[in-house]
């Protein structure tokens, strides 16, 4: 008996069967095999999987699978309901990441659609700004903004991994809210 509540309850997905509520100024379409979302900062669209089947009530959508049985599709599940889920928020207000340069002599100065950082090395470098991506540079802090999720994240990725900080003094750069584990140096060996 235990056996069979264990199953029937594993067939639901925690954070598919969700509902996604949709503001009053987030407009959504399926169109082609694309779900769109457009909102007050942008528009967004993403291919569905065949499996995945979004159902709207008014102003909320429902997602669901064609097998709720199948592992794959459990995952297919959360993971669109998230997706549209990160889609209209991002339409009405945003995603940030900020991100920490620390270091003698390191710096961020934007020119026009590009970011230069000063990192250590011989020459400056000089990273361009993705479209629909906005860049603050304010001391130390660079503040990496968009309506787009994952175009935010991998940018702010692509920023640190110039300059990955190093664990003896910690210089390089970081996430905001990231923890450096410092390493203790090197101490000179002891005389007889």
């Amino acid at each position: 008996m235990r056996d069979l509540l264990i199953s029937a309850f594993n067939f639901m997905s925690r954070i598919g069967k969700q509902p996604i509520n949709i503001p009053a100024n987030v407009d959504v379409k399926m169109a082609d095999g694309f779900i769109i979302v457009k909102g007050p900062k942008g528009e967004l669209r993403q291919a569905l999987h065949s499996d995945v089947m979004i159902n709207r009530e008014g102003d909320i959508i429902t997602v669901t699978v064609k097998e709720p049985e199948d592992k794959k599709q459990r995952s297919l599940w959360g993971l669109y309901r998230r997706l549209i889920s990160n889609m209209v928020i991002g339409t009405t207000e945003g995603f940030s990441k900020q991100l920490e340069i620390n270091g003698v002599g390191y710096k961020a100065v934007l020119a026009g659609k590009n970011l230069n950082l000063a990192l250590g090395f011989s020459h400056p470098v000089e990273f361009p700004i993705p479209q629909g991506i906005e860049i603050k540079v304010e001391k130390n802090v660079v503040t990496i903004s968009g309506f787009d999720k994952e175009l935010v994240g991998q940018t702010a990725a692509e920023i640190r991994s110039l300059k990955k900080p190093e664990p003896y003094k910690g210089k390089g750069i970081k996430y905001s809210d990231e923890t450096i584990i410092r390493k203790e140096g090197k101490s000179a060996a002891k005389g007889a």
